[in-house]
């Protein structure tokens, strides 16, 4: 039997780390909900912008993070997109209750490669709003997250 070196210990730390996030996020208890889906990249986040349409969400902001790093840092990443969805008639809405909502809007929406597929996420709207404090959000937060999650699931 082999003597487990500090760095086995930390890959295998990080992997577990990794696997428990995975679970968190997918049973939607975390900060976001994911799925998995057996897409390349390229159509997963095609299909992510036609699902976010269906659900009335408009796409305001596009960062490839792959691009950006081998620009800025000279360094290369996986296909790893934000995406930043806006439903415009829930955001007016919920600006009328929370004029500095603004600064944690729009919601976003992740697609990056993953073992052989892709991944698609979604920021739980519950918990980002929660840290107003501002009960009058709830029942906007639980309609993007029921729109997020349809959008995701369609995928």
């Amino acid at each position: 039997m082999q003597n487990s070196t500090a760095a086995d210990t930390k890959q295998k730390t990080s992997v577990e780390l990794d696997e428990a996030r995975t679970a968190l996020l997918a049973s939607g208890d975390g900060y976001g909900y994911r799925r998995d889906v057996n897409l390349p990249f390229r159509e997963a986040l095609d299909k992510t912008y036609e699902t976010l349409k269906a659900e009335g969400f408009g796409v305001l902001t596009e960062i490839d993070l792959k691009a950006k790093f081998n620009e800025k840092l000279g360094v290369d990443f996986r296909n790893y997109v934000i995406l930043g969805a806006c439903n415009p008639a829930i955001a007016f809405q919920s600006l009328q209750q929370e004029i500095d909502l603004g600064l944690l809007l729009p919601c976003n929406v992740i697609v990056y490669d993953r073992d052989g597929g892709s991944s698609v996420a979604a920021i739980d709207a519950k918990s980002m709003l929660a840290v107003t404090g501002n009960p009058n959000l709830v029942e906007a937060a639980e309609m993007i997250n029921e729109r997020l999650r349809r959008a995701i699931d369609a995928i």
